[in-house]
């Protein structure tokens, strides 16, 4: 099994920056990629950024390119998330995710939520304006 426990969620103005961490514990050998994911109230949980972990590979939704930054400590077993420039649309529960085997290759992580095995709790943003 794999453990994931996230932090660094908070209330924030817009225009300001929170840094999401992600830490795993158990099975941390068994994942590959990991990702962010985060659901705003009555709206679909959507993929915001992704990382091939030790290959380095990304994705970033459109709607947060040039604003958010994933990054990885291995020797931490964390994966984090930069968010700059935050908007009040950003405001969602974030979950980070974990999970192998994605069919589409190495070039670019899974950004879709079937993809990922393992799941935290979550951690919650607001931004407001």
């Amino acid at each position: 099994q794999v453990q994931l426990v996230e932090s660094g969620g908070g209330s924030v103005q817009a225009g300001g920056s929170l840094r999401l961490s992600c830490a795993a514990s158990g099975y941390t050998w068994y994942y590959n990629y990991m990702g962010w994911f985060r659901q705003a109230p009555g709206k679909e949980r959507e993929g915001v950024a992704a990382i091939y972990i030790n290959i380095g590979t990304t994705f970033y939704a459109d709607s947060v390119k040039g604003r958010f930054t994933i990054s990885q400590d291995n020797a931490k077993n964390t994966v984090y998330l930069q968010m700059n420039s935050l908007k009040p649309e950003d405001t969602a529960m974030y979950f980070c995710a974990a999970g192998r085997g994605y069919a589409g290759g190495t070039n670019r992580p899974p950004r879709t939520s079937e993809w990922y095995n393992y799941w935290g709790q979550g951690t919650q943003v607001t931004v407001s304006s």
